[in-house]
């Protein structure tokens, strides 16, 4: 819970957080160091003898600021005072929240409740007022006045609620209770049907029906006699009392129009209010004579539902990269609710936004910007280079586009190595044979150099000065550009073979560095004689060798980066010094599986970034002292320069193998959310890699005068614009429960790819006991929906999977094995569960189910051993223990993941090391931690582990709260290390609210609390490792190692394990 605290005596409003471990604490905000601090460490309000509430947990502040009220348990209302500590004492410490007194009351299932405004000066006592429904199912309203005595040294004090008087009579669906303050004062009681006014509860109530029923789902005050509400469907309420003097003689209820459903409502001022939504995206909306206008919507993605994983980087087949990256990954979900759902498509990375396309151009192997004559700062020509000739396009302010046949003397007939604005107005150009000296002014060449005899330039790179390039790869030549290419110095390099990089730069005019093909060597040289200053072997083998190289200036007040890429994938790091020209603090890290190119992109601040141009494009910068790799969402990307022009500021130029682009990407790594608007609960999403679409499963609730009708269908959708295809309705109350893409054997053995549908009824009673079917659809070459089998099933079909081409159905109590034949399925064998099972598995012959009450289970699948045999499915582990289980997902051998109601994971552990059968059957708890939020699903991914990973990604996780968790197994050789360095920032690195790490992420349940998380590490925790100052992470690192952990080797690992998000 959050609240608003106002304290006269202080400068800045506090905020009062609750948790829902029962504890609160109270942050503000340091306007001089730009960031939250604790005012109150966390207070433990937890109580084990009581009951928690069966309903919201709330919390209310006196009007007259002198408490605060929390209803955390059945039964129990504690009171905190907002206690004066003196005028001596100092501003910051003025006010603070006394210590907490629980008081009993006899009402129990709450609605809402509220302080209420004081009649008049007199009336010191707080009057608290409660909605309740009493054991009769009677809604009741409850009045009471709090007494609170102040306690001695070491002594809370005393409160008590009496009971001033109470009413029986309200309408059924009354739901909240408002306070109104003066000149009427009083309360509003909101109903599905009615609002009410008492002015005071044994007062005569002035009841006047609504126009519609409305279920009110939220408040909040506008002034003295105006609300806004909101309803269950998202309509937005203009609510006025009408008074004659300070008597209420009616009320005004007036439509705005419609927003996300609302789960909060905050009024900011000027006719603005924010609509906070938990199933929908969060509005900024101003409000007009003529409705409402929505200002501003912020993505959210909760509640998740269902997700799948689209792909992880590799669209081609079912393999994966060597070396997991989240912006490979691509994940869509279905979430929101209602009015509110959709899918969302979630990819984490540096975002492109195509601005233009010039036109389908094949083969271009590079891409430069240029200014012409007369253009100042911004790039106005972009030069696209082809192996045999060079094209140019010339930009307008508007953005129009000419291709131009000539440019200030330009050969444009032979493919361009390297083309750049040089000083004196002139063009710098460098082809395969030769380098020219271009005026802009007379379009005249002024110098030009050739390579001798047959020898063809193979790398060029310049600077405002010099021009170096590599003839045949045998041997590099400096020239001087300010004295007609005059050669400066020529140099071979018998003992390092060819050439296979270069690159002059800027930040540092009097060097330039090179990479070679045989030695896999870089080398620094000086640009007046090309000798060595500095060389560095990268490899011992002659296949990594470098590729590509760039030194530039990532990271402010830090020294240059120098950027090698390797063929194997690989890009390697070096801090540059500028004086001794010595490379220092090597780093390396995995972009692919093919080298990379780099080109450098511009920033502000003198900065740079760089774009890693491969299978999986990558944007290098750096960021709070480190660098950063964001994937790019550029999938195709084969060249790419930097276009920053007075039509398209800030643009890059991007070439695919099929065209030629203008865009826009990001300055850093965000999170990229596209959606499709549905306007229906996605209940259900399977994706189909070949069929390029996703078959979902949406459940659509409506108003039909005064009814709720709902509706459930089944949606075939493009991969690319999330497009509709095609939708098939299915009956009456009829509810979309499960929905998988499986390959299944037919009739005659094939595999065939089919989407499976589960359903459940919600009349459980219904016609001749039958609660669900499980409904299997073909998409023919049309992309249209076919059903080819429905099959009824008495109970509903909660889970779907598929093994040996056959289906797995989680039935009530029951989990089904199904063969497809033809136009209908056959039983071919069935398990009993515990209760209900929830969730399904399926790794091999093995399925894990995931039951209601009783946590999981394993059974193991036999087809018939011989003609005429019978299936089999035989338990062959089990947990013995019960959790509220909600998903589960098999993460390694004999190893599941498991995720309960109560907000837990659980990594579960077959014995099949144990002595006896029994030992054999147990899983076991081999790692437990709290995450605190409900997990709704668990998806395993596949990566393959490379041999110095720390940690290997084996699940994504989606959550109600509309969180996305990577679970990762660490390294058997890292585990000690990882979870000594946990404890270690644990002790060092305060958290808001000063709350113990071990408290906040131990495993609670109803049965059991833990004193700490075992044997888990929370990634997010270890990553603060990287914001601690130097001194203290050399602490941390003495701690962990005792002295042998380099603090250099901690702070990689750790920023290779932030770099997977």
């Amino acid at each position: 819970m959050l609240e608003r605290l106002h304290f006269a005596q202080r400068p800045t409003e506090h905020l009062f957080v609750g948790t829902d471990r029962y504890m609160y604490f109270t942050l503000s905000w340091d306007s001089e160091n730009q960031q939250l601090q604790t005012q109150k460490t966390y207070v433990d309000q937890a109580d084990k003898t009581s009951r928690d509430s069966q309903t919201n947990d709330r919390c209310h502040i006196d009007p007259t600021g002198q408490y605060m009220a929390l209803q955390l348990f059945d039964g129990i209302i504690t009171i905190l005072p907002l206690v004066s500590k003196g005028k001596k004492k100092k501003s910051s410490e003025a006010v603070s929240l006394g210590d907490p007194v629980p008081t009993r009351i006899t009402e129990f299932f709450i609605r809402s409740s509220c302080f209420l405004h004081p009649q008049d000066e007199t009336d010191t006592s707080p009057k608290l007022v409660i909605l309740y429904e009493d054991n009769h199912q009677r809604i009741c309203l409850s009045l009471k006045s709090l007494e609170y005595t102040p306690g001695g040294a070491g002594d809370p004090g005393s409160a008590s609620l009496e009971d001033l008087s109470a009413r029986e009579d309200l309408e059924l669906g009354a739901s909240h209770v408002i306070p109104v303050p003066a000149p009427a004062r009083g309360m509003l009681v909101l109903a599905e049907s009615s609002i009410t006014y008492f002015g005071d509860i044994g007062s005569e109530a002035l009841i006047e029906p609504l126009r519609e029923p409305a279920i009110f789902v939220a408040w909040t005050q506008i002034d003295a006699q105006r609300w806004l509400l909101a309803d269950d469907y998202g309509r937005l309420y203009f609510l006025m009392l009408i008074l004659h003097g300070d008597e209420v003689k009616g009320w005004k209820l007036d439509l705005l129009g419609s927003t996300s459903r609302a789960t909060t409502l905050v009024y900011l001022g000027n006719g603005v209010v924010f609509v906070g939504s938990h199933q929908g995206d969060s509005q900024l909306v101003r409000i007009q004579e003529d409705g409402i206008q929505i200002l501003q919507s912020l993505a959210n993605v909760a509640p998740i539902l269902d997700f799948t994983i689209m792909d992880m980087g590799n669209r081609s087949g079912e393999t994966h990269s060597n070396e997991y990256s989240s912006g490979q990954a691509r994940i869509v979900t279905g979430s929101g609710a209602f009015q509110d759902g959709s899918l969302r498509s979630i990819r984490s990375g540096a975002g492109m936004e195509d601005q233009g396309v010039l036109g389908e151009m094949e083969h271009i192997t590079d891409l430069f910007p240029l200014r012409s004559k007369g253009a100042k700062d911004q790039a106005d020509i972009l030069v696209a280079a082809f192996v045999d000739e060079t094209r140019v396009f010339q930009f307008s302010a508007d953005g129009e586009v000419e291709e131009k046949e000539e440019l200030g003397g330009l050969s444009l007939t032979e493919g361009t190595l390297y083309i750049a604005n040089i000083s004196g107005n002139r063009l710098l150009q460098v082809t395969s044979s030769r380098a020219l000296i271009l005026d802009l002014e007379s379009g005249m060449v002024t110098a030009e150099w050739s390579a001798q005899d047959a020898d063809h330039i193979t790398v060029a790179s310049a600077n405002e000065d010099h021009l170096v390039v590599s003839i045949g790869g045998l041997e590099a030549v400096a020239l001087d550009l300010n004295k007609d290419l005059r050669t400066t110095a020529r140099r071979g390099f018998p003992e390092d073979g060819q050439i296979a990089c270069l690159q002059v730069p800027s930040i540092c005019p009097n060097i330039c560095i090179s990479g070679f093909w045989q030695s896999a060597v870089v080398a620094i040289m000086h640009l007046s004689t090309l000798a060595t200053l500095h060389r560095v072997v990268m490899s011992e083998d002659a296949v990594t060798v470098p590729r590509s190289l760039v030194l530039t200036q990532l990271i402010p007040d830090e020294p240059p980066t120098l950027l090698i890429a390797m063929a194997n994938g690989e890009v390697i790091t070096f801090s540059f010094d500028r004086s001794s020209h010595v490379l220092s603090g090597r780093k390396a890290t995995i972009l692919g599986t093919q080298g990379a190119t780099f080109k450098v992109l511009p920033r502000a601040g003198g900065l740079f970034n760089v774009f890693a141009i491969c299978e999986h494009s990558s944007l290098i910068y750096g960021s709070e002292g480190r660098i950063v790799y964001a994937a790019v969402t550029a999938e195709e990307a084969s060249c790419v320069c930097p276009f920053d022009s007075e039509a398209y500021p800030g643009a890059i130029a991007i070439a695919t193998p099929s065209d030629l682009r203008i865009a826009l990407v990001d300055t850093e790594r965000t999170t990229h959310v596209q959606t499709l608007k549905v306007n229906e609960t996605v209940r259900r999403v399977a994706y189909s890699p070949k069929l390029k679409a996703f078959g979902i499963g949406t459940i659509q609730r409506e108003l039909q005068g005064s009814y709720e009708v709902v509706q459930s269908s089944f949606r075939l959708c493009d991969e690319v614009m999330f497009k509709e295809l095609h939708r098939i309705t299915f009956d009456k109350e009829e509810l979309v429960e499960s929905c998988i893409r499986a390959d299944l054997r037919d009739g005659s053995g094939d595999l065939v790819e089919r989407f499976v549908v589960g359903t459940a009824h919600m009349d459980e009673a219904g016609q001749d006991m039958v609660r669900g079917r499980i409904i299997v659809f073909a998409v023919t070459p049309e992309r249209r929906l076919k059903i080819v089998v429905i099959h009824k099933v008495v109970g509903a079909c909660r889970a779907l999977g598929v093994i040996d081409g056959n289906i797995v159905a989680a039935l009530v109590k029951t989990v089904i094995i199904f063969g497809l034949n033809g136009p209908d399925l056959n039983k071919l064998v069935t398990y009993r569960t515990s209760t209900a099972p929830i969730a399904l598995s399926i790794s091999g012959a093995q399925i894990a189910i995931s039951d209601l009450m009783k946590s999981v289970s394993v059974v193991t699948y036999a087809r018939p051993t011989h003609p005429g045999g019978s299936h089999s499915l035989v338990e062959v582990a089990r947990h013995f223990s019960t959790a509220w289980s909600t998903a589960v997902a098999y993460v390694d051998d004999y190893t599941w993941l498991e995720s309960d109601a109560e907000g837990n994971l659980m990594v579960l552990k077959q014995n099949v090391a144990g002595v006896s059968a029994d030992d054999r059957r147990r899983l076991e708890v081999v790692g437990e931690i709290r995450l605190g939020e409900m997990v709704n699903k668990i998806q395993r991914v596949e990566v393959e582990e490379s041999a110095n990973a720390v940690v290997v990604p084996r699940a994504f996780m989606g959550t109600v709260d509309g969180s996305i968790y990577l679970f990762a197994l660490i390294a058997p050789s890292k585990q000690d290390l990882l979870m000594r360095l946990q404890q270690a920032v644990a002790t060092r690195v305060q958290s808001l609210g000063n709350v113990p790490f071990n408290t906040y992420r131990a495993f609670k349940n109803s049965v059991r609390e833990a004193e700490e998380p075992f044997r888990f590490v929370d990634g997010e925790l270890i990553e603060r490792f990287l914001d601690c100052a130097p001194g203290l992470q050399e602490g941390i690192c003495e701690e962990v190692g005792g002295g042998k952990v380099d603090v250099e080797e901690m702070r990689a690992m750790v920023e290779g394990l932030r770099r997977m998000h």
